[in-house]
């Protein structure tokens, strides 16, 4: 099985965004504010934009099932006070779960929480704990910059991330941690705040001994891990200057990286730098990066034809690559094949 552990809703129905325009008008005319019941999509609607967009690459490219969250630019914790973010937050959920219902073979919900800057994490808890319970979600996504670019959050390794750690590990479930939408203009979103946000991310994990409190807990950081992998010696270094264990020890316990890199080149470096057992699949398809690569003719996102063409990787690590380290990541996801048979 080839199981893509990074997906968005990125085609959502039209109906969707012009609900949330309504919303963030409505954040200066509370008289404009839109009721939830007010956006009515069909399930057929939603057939229609996964038939004929994710679930057809899908066949195309030869992939099975992909984990499936809310769009991740539209997440937008910066929007708005908690109400709001709670509001979008279900909504979005709901649709990811609807999808994953109409797809079951194909599709898996993971969560956005409705995190709001300067906010305690723990409002995120009624959310995820519906996901869990109710949906079914083997994941969330938890963004560790809810300000869009502005970083005014405490580090994920302080305190004020615990109360969404724990419920982590009590439910099993990892998190990917994924920014939003910049509102920075010295960031640009896909290009510049998600591959910084991924790279502090690990920096912030090495300064500290967040899973000597939290042995359990598995942090999925996307995009290849940003700089993390080309830079494999400077953190190495760095660990060595703090008296930290090795990496290995200190962090490659609980951190793992998604395939979500464009290029030959880009995933080779990857697979030798990072262990096997810490990559997982991915391709975020029709999402960042969505033209076809002059070079070679086939789209940049088909992140598949890399782990096929890799030089590097025996049979047993594309594998674990594309579904036995999913599965150990994702317990629940773990099961929820297992009672199916798979």
């Amino acid at each position: 099985m080839i199981i893509d552990c990074h997906g968005h809703y990125t085609t959502a129905p039209k109906a969707l965004e012009e609900w949330r325009n309504r919303q963030i008008a409505g954040i200066k005319d509370p008289s404009a504010m839109p009721r939830a019941s007010e956006l009515k999509i069909s399930d057929d609607d939603l057939c229609e934009t996964i038939q004929s967009n994710q679930l057809r690459l899908m066949t195309e490219r030869g992939s099975d099932l992909t984990l499936f969250s809310p769009r991740a630019s539209f997440m937008a914790h910066h929007i708005g006070d908690f109400n709001v973010s709670s509001t979008w937050a279900a909504i979005c959920n709901e649709l990811c779960f609807r999808v994953s219902q109409l797809f079951p073979d194909h599709f898996v919900p993971v969560a956005m929480l409705p995190q709001s800057p300067g906010v305690d994490p723990k409002t995120c808890i009624p959310e995820l704990e519906k996901c869990i319970k109710e949906y079914g979600n083997v994941g969330i996504n938890l963004n560790p910059d809810p300000s869009g670019g502005h970083w005014n959050s405490p580090p994920l390794s302080d305190r004020h991330w615990y109360s969404i750690y724990e419920k982590m590990v009590e439910y099993d479930i990892p998190a990917m941690i994924h920014v939003s939408t910049s509102c920075n203009a010295c960031f640009h979103t896909t290009g510049a705040h998600y591959l910084n946000a991924d790279t502090t991310a690990f920096m912030q994990c090495l300064t500290s001994d967040l899973f000597k409190d939290f042995p359990t807990l598995r942090f999925l950081i996307p995009h290849g891990g940003g700089a993390v992998p080309y830079h494999w010696g400077r953190f190495r270094g760095l660990a060595q200057e703090l008296k930290k264990p090795l990496l290995s020890e200190h962090l490659l316990n609980n951190i793992f990286f998604d395939t979500c890199v464009y290029h030959q080149p880009g995933i080779d470096l990857l697979n030798t730098v990072i262990p096997v057992k810490n990559v997982l699949f991915a391709s975020e398809m029709i999402g960042a990066v969505r033209g076809i690569d002059p070079e070679t003719g086939h789209y940049y996102d088909d992140t598949k034809r890399y782990i096929e063409a890799s030089k590097i990787l025996s049979a047993g690590d594309r594998q674990q690559i594309y579904e036995g380290n999913a599965r150990r990541v994702f317990p629940r996801l773990d099961a929820r094949l297992k009672a199916k048979g798979l």
